[in-house]
């Protein structure tokens, strides 16, 4: 009988610290899944210097009073591109608000103003963000317009 609650006993302890490492192994398991999630993250697929997709990739294409101008192309974070001094333009448009390429809300009403027939057809990518926008030189794209004139967009 003796030999019965020795062995009773046995097991307890043995039981009782096998239930506290199994908790442990599921924790050391965690953190190596959440160790690979992050590294898997940061892990790029572009093709600049660093390994990494540039944050902003867009294409310019000026149309209106001076005629149709070649495509120029500027990405930033790191800066590059066909636009002439490509880390100053990067400087002005990385200071604009959050999404300056974000349609215009359909209740925001509008000065009914062109100053010229200049446009900015902006295609390509803000922040991993599509970006497809016409901007025109009066409306509500005053200040970006002006803003994309500080960078050598337009005459």
């Amino acid at each position: 009988m003796v030999v019965i609650s020795l062995a009773g006993a046995e097991r307890k302890r043995v039981t009782g610290r096998f239930t506290a490492i199994v908790p442990l192994r599921y924790l050391f398991a965690g953190i190596v899944a959440g160790a690979l999630a992050v590294a898997g993250c940061s892990s790029g697929t572009g093709s600049n210097a660093h390994g990494g997709s540039a944050k902003v990739a867009l294409k310019f294409q000026v149309k209106g009073a001076a005629g149709d101008t070649k495509p120029k192309t500027l990405t930033c974070d790191p800066a590059g591109g066909s636009q002439p001094s490509a880390a100053a333009a990067c400087t002005v448009l990385l200071r604009l608000k959050k999404s300056p390429f974000a349609p215009i809300a359909g209740e925001t009403n509008c000065p009914m103003l062109l100053r010229s027939n200049e446009k900015i057809l902006v295609t390509g990518t803000w922040f991993g963000v599509t970006v497809h926008r016409l901007v025109v030189d009066g409306g509500c794209d005053i200040a970006l317009f002006d803003s994309l004139k500080k960078i050598g967009l337009t005459s």
